[in-house]
């Protein structure tokens, strides 16, 4: 693919830390689609693009022209046309986003003009809480949704628990912590596996998501016990996370959604 057909360019790129952006992009002549929070698109950038200076070597690509994608999943509201933002983590080895990174504000990108995906709020009844586990970029489509449906203006109560290394790896976490400020019935419960790390000591939580809800720091902290009869749960993120929370939350009377098996348990695997 030339540099000609890429469609869409860089308007901001935010460094959260270390091998870790927002990334805000713009189509090029063309209008962006409608979209529902929660789903995803696909980038792409051609084998000839650099790659950032702290990626791993590369082999030889075979077809250096050839389009390089992956699917990622949107963190801005799909009620804003003006751009579509991604939270994005470096991966060193990788293809793809070792050549995102090396982007910079006006750099010309792939931004592909279908969305799809059904990890979305469609499935949750009515008057339903949502509580929202993620880890590292798995809270990217959670920003989508709350941007979407902003929990002052609903009924219902939102909790969101975003899992991470270190402190300097929890993105949004001004904006999740405004809006929690400001919405009674919304709970955001940023939390570390590696406090030792800290500059600064650490006081929020610490240890893994599946921990937490063990030793119901969410259900202490939220204010309510979840029950299938008044939650839906979201997953996103680290597939052991996923594993385990799926596994303790059927064994609580939970069930993993389907189409033919409607349920209360939602999940998106990041790899």
């Amino acid at each position: 693919m030339s540099n000609d057909q890429l469609n869409a360019i860089v308007s901001q790129k935010i460094e959260v830390s270390p091998g870790l952006i927002i990334l805000r992009i713009i189509p090029v002549d063309w209008e962006l689609p409608n979209f529902k929070a929660g789903q995803f698109t696909v980038l792409g950038l051609p084998g000839t693009a650099p790659r950032h200076e702290f990626a791993d070597p590369e082999e030889d690509l075979k077809d250096p022209s050839k389009l390089i994608r992956r699917a990622y999943s949107v963190s801005s509201s799909s009620v804003n046309k003006e751009y579509i933002e991604f939270y994005i983590t470096m991966v060193a080895s990788g293809a793809l986003t070792p050549r995102i990174f090396n982007l910079k504000t006006g750099d010309k990108i792939f931004l592909s003009n279908k969305f799809t995906g059904m990890f979305t709020l469609d499935m949750v009844k009515p008057g339903s809480n949502i509580i929202l586990l993620g880890t590292g970029t798995g809270l990217a489509p959670y920003m989508s949704m709350l941007r979407d449906d902003l929990p002052c203006n609903s009924s219902r109560k939102y909790v969101i628990v975003h899992g991470a290394r270190h402190s300097w790896d929890l993105g949004y976490r001004s904006e999740l912590n405004t809006i929690a400020n400001v919405c009674r019935n919304f709970t955001y419960i940023p939390a570390i596996t590696r406090p030792d790390s800290e500059h600064i000591p650490w006081g929020g939580e610490s240890g893994y998501i599946q921990e937490l809800w063990i030793k119901k720091i969410i259900q202490e902290k939220a204010g309510f016990e979840p029950h299938p009869d008044n939650s839906h749960i979201f997953l996103c993120g680290n597939p052991s996370m996923i594993d385990t929370m799926v596994e303790t939350l059927e064994s609580e009377g939970f069930r993993e959604h389907s189409k033919k098996s409607p349920g209360q348990i939602h999940l998106e695997r990041y790899w």
